[in-house]
């Protein structure tokens, strides 16, 4: 079950024409539980630095750890979602996301294809 998780997530990097590379490593722990790191570079030279996920797929689906780290070719940070436990504040901690500047806002958990269509928006807005 793990496999067919991970399938989908190779699958959606290849078939988006914006990913120019992507260099995935996947860990199976288990038939239900997996531990995901990757880079993705994209056309415009951004990149999504690191992203990682630490799944369990028994019902309801936990991703137990997850980080997701966007930035411009220069390094800038575009946003990160995480769920770190660092910021108290935020009504939806531990899960938050970083925004340019330094903010931190509340957030959903997030799905790898939700990240790579934010990163869409972002490069066609350019």
């Amino acid at each position: 079950m793990i496999e067919q998780y991970f399938q989908s997530m190779l699958d959606l990097l290849a078939a988006l024409p914006f990913v120019e590379s992507s260099n995935v490593n996947l860990e199976k722990r288990g038939d239900l539980a997996g531990f995901i790191r990757g880079e993705v570079e994209f056309q415009d030279g951004s990149s999504l630095l690191f992203f990682r996920e630490l799944i369990d797929l028994r019902l309801p689906l936990q991703k137990i750890m997850y980080a997701y780290h966007y930035q411009k070719v220069d390094g800038t940070l575009i946003f990160r979602y995480d769920n770190t436990a660092h910021h108290r504040s935020v009504s939806t901690f531990p899960i938050h996301k970083h925004l340019r500047g330094g903010d931190v806002t509340s957030a959903e958990v997030p799905t790898l294809e939700r990240i790579l269509r934010e990163i869409e928006e972002f490069i066609l807005q350019g």
